[in-house]
């Protein structure tokens, strides 16, 4: 993903002599990004739980995580894709902050709401959709339960998408 050429990455760094955790703002989704190809947690115990007495609301990591067991004991909402039994000193060295990332192929950026789902996951939302995303989200949910009754009915997947998936 390409910056814009106005920002500085040198001030969206981490002061020396501090650790990037400790920079977590209360109240937020913490968003990390990790490189492909990297075997160990980006996020672990130890991590999980400074996030947790800072006020953090929940975790998103495009990467790996360890330590589940100590995460859910903490009731700190995680998200990851995989796990790893190899701390996240060992490859993991953060760079940037409070800069746009790209997860799973989307651009997340700072201010994005990130909605998070105990059971299906979570998603960026850009602040300046926001009004027509909640505006939208009951048609959609309306859609998909006209189409579930249709198909618990016997009708097929494609003509119950027909009828009820409209545009909008």
């Amino acid at each position: 993903m390409d910056l814009d050429p106005k920002i500085r990455i040198e001030d969206h760094g981490f002061p020396p002599g501090t650790h990037w955790v400790d920079h977590a703002e209360p109240g937020t989704i913490v968003v990390v990004e990790q490189p492909t190809g990297q075997y160990c947690a980006a996020v672990g115990g130890i991590m999980a739980t400074r996030m947790k007495v800072l006020g953090v609301q929940g975790v998103v990591v495009d990467g790996r995580i360890r330590d589940l067991g100590e995460i859910r004991e903490l009731e700190l909402p995680v998200w990851a894709h995989s796990t790893s039994t190899v701390g996240t000193g060992a490859e993991s060295k953060p760079a940037t902050r409070n800069l746009p990332i790209c997860v799973s192929g989307i651009e997340v950026r700072p201010g994005d709401i990130i909605f998070c789902d105990p059971v299906e996951g979570a998603v960026a939302i850009p602040r300046e959709l926001l009004d027509q995303v909640i505006e939208l989200m009951p048609k959609l949910v309306d859609m998909d339960d006209k189409v579930k009754e249709a198909v618990a009915g016997g009708e097929s997947v494609f003509e119950a998408f027909k009828r009820f998936r409209t545009k909008i």
